[in-house]
C-alpha cells in the first residue's frame, strides 16, 4: 500500500541524523590532519559517533529494512536495494575498526583511513537518501515508519535520547535546530532545553 494514502512520511529526523554523522567525520578528518586525533575530547567524540552509528544502523536493520522488504515482495529491483542497504552497513564495520587501530597506535595510517571512512559513509548515506527514502515513501505507510521510529526510541531509551538530541543539534543553525526540534515530542524539547543540552556541552566532544 502506498504511504500517500496514509499521509506523507516525515524524514526530518533521518536527514538530521545523517548530517550529524557527516559533521562528526569532518571533525575527525580535521583533527587527524592537524595531528590532534589523540586528544581526549576528539577520542570521546569518535566514541560517541560510533555509538550513534551503531544504534542507527542496527535499528534500521532490525526494524526498517525488514518492513520495506515485506512491502516490496515480488519486486526484484526493490528487494536488491534493501539487501544493498544492509550490505553497506556491514561494509562500514571494518573501516571503523581500521580507524580504531590507527588511533591506537598506527597514526601514520590515520588520515588515509579516515578519508576512506568519510567517502564510504557519505556514499552510503547519499545512496539511502536518493534511492531508499523515496522507495520508503512510496511503499511504506506512516504506521510502518512509526514502527521503525518506535524501535529507535526503545533502543535509545531516555539515557540515549539525552545524548542523541543535543548531539544532532551540535553546530546546527537556528533554523535547522527549530526544524529538528519541531519533529520531537514536547517533553523531549523541554528536557533538552533544561538538562540535556547543557550536559552535552560540558563534555566538549571534539574539543
Amino acid at each position: 500500500m502506498s504511504s500517500s494514502r496514509q499521509g506523507m512520511i516525515d524524514f526530518t529526523v533521518m536527514y538530521a541524523t545523517h548530517n550529524a554523522f557527516r559533521r562528526d567525520l569532518e571533525r575527525l578528518r580535521s583533527a587527524a590532519a592537524a595531528g590532534r586525533a589523540g586528544d581526549p575530547q576528539v577520542r570521546a567524540g569518535w566514541e560517541n559517533f560510533k555509538t550513534q552509528l551503531l544504534i542507527h544502523h542496527s535499528v534500521e536493520d532490525a526494524e526498517l529494512w525488514p518492513r520495506l522488504r515485506r512491502a516490496v515482495q515480488g519486486k526484484p529491483r526493490e528487494l536488491a536495494l534493501t539487501d544493498a542497504m544492509e550490505a553497506e552497513h556491514a561494509d562500514l564495520d571494518p573501516l571503523l575498526a581500521s580507524v580504531d587501530a590507527a588511533l591506537g597506535g598506527q597514526a601514520a595510517a590515520l588520515v588515509d583511513r579516515v578519508e576512506k571512512l568519510v567517502a564510504t559513509l557519505d556514499d552510503h548515506l547519499t545512496h539511502e537518501e536518493e534511492t531508499a527514502l523515496p522507495l520508503i515513501q512510496s511503499e511504506l505507510t506512516v504506521a510502518d515508519w512509526r514502527g521503525f521510529t518506535d524501535g529507535m526510541r526503545r533502543r535509545q531509551g531516555v539515557k540515549g535520547a539525552s545524548v542523541y538530541v543535543p548531539w544532532v543539534l551540535d553546530g546546527r543553525s537556528d533554523a535547522e535546530r527549530a526544524t529538528f526540534l519541531s519533529a520531537m515530542p514536547a517533553p523531549v524539547r523541554v528536557l533538552n532545553r533544561l538538562f540535556w543540552e547543557g550536559g552535552y556541552r560540558k563534555r566538549r566532544l571534539w574539543g
